[in-house]
């Protein structure tokens, strides 16, 4: 991946108080290439509604020159007609991936029952993708669900093709969950790597109990560096969604935020710059 091809789009998530055109102008001035739209219930398109407002927002971001790549979706069966119109219309209009909905752990279940109930299910998502001329990109998300391991996506993703089904692979996921050899399940998924995305955490004790908590990029635990020497030196030519999970007076969150806006974006900005700084300052 060369320096030129860092395409960067924010997760719409946390700019869901403002409106398409408000929105498309925010991002473009903090110097993102795109958004990671939020296609799902309360998000910024309904998928009932995606007919009519996935191309109002696709034509506001267009107006300031950002492409349709990603969305954030609970799409999970072909054959509800609301996840196959989602599907139908992103791809129509462009948008080249999507996220699936999650599977979980439950104690209902075996371990190795979901790992081969996810099979199945990623093996309908492939057939649905191939219909549709998109790509689904399942996120390992920390905590009981599927995928969180790496190991057990890679089990699922195996034998199907990466055109059109892939790893969302989140650098700070794979960290909570992998600790200081993350890197090892970043060299098993990396063939189904479809898009990325980068955000920072610490731990920190709260009532007696460690947790995750995010913080601007570079202030945390993740090591960069030596992430992008990886991705570059694999070639992935891939779309990085930003989440700044943050404080942003609550926007981080999906809420309206409690601080200026110019802030908000200020706070944002701050981690594209990172990004971008640190890409070109890392050799492979």
């Amino acid at each position: 991946m060369k320096n030129k091809e860092l395409n960067l789009s924010i997760f719409s998530k946390h700019l869901k108080f403002l409106d398409y055109n408000s929105m498309s102008e925010a991002v473009k001035e903090m110097g993102f290439d795109g958004i990671d739209l939020t296609v799902r219930p309360n998000g910024h398109v309904s998928p009932e509604r995606v007919q009519d407002d996935l191309p109002r927002v696709t034509e506001a971001m267009k107006s300031f020159n950002l492409e349709p790549n990603m969305i954030c979706s609970n799409v999970k069966d072909g054959k509800n007609p609301v996840d196959a119109k989602v599907l139908e219309v992103a791809s129509e209009l462009g948008y080249k991936f999507y996220r699936p909905d999650l599977l979980t752990y439950s104690d209902k279940e075996g371990v190795l029952e979901v790992v081969e109930k996810a099979k199945l299910y990623l093996g309908e998502l492939e057939k649905l993708d191939e219909k549709y001329g998109i790509s689904a990109s399942y996120i390992n998300l920390p905590g009981r669900f599927y995928g969180s391991a790496i190991w057990d996506l890679y089990s699922g993703l195996k034998g199907l093709s990466p055109k059109y089904i892939g790893s969302q692979y989140d650098i700070v996921h794979a960290c909570i969950e992998g600790g200081t050899n993350w890197d090892v399940g970043f060299e098993l998924i990396k063939p189904y790597i479809n898009t990325l995305v980068i955000k920072d955490f610490i731990w920190v004790k709260k009532n007696g109990q460690w947790a995750f908590e995010y913080t601007p990029l570079g202030e945390g635990m993740v090591d960069f560096k030596r992430y992008f020497t990886l991705l570059k030196k694999n070639n992935l030519n891939v779309p990085i969604s930003i989440h700044t999970e943050h404080d942003l007076g609550g926007a981080e969150n999906g809420k309206k935020p409690t601080i200026e806006n110019k802030e908000v974006f200020r706070r944002i900005k701050k981690d594209v710059e990172f990004t971008r700084r640190l890409w070109e300052e890392v050799n492979q």
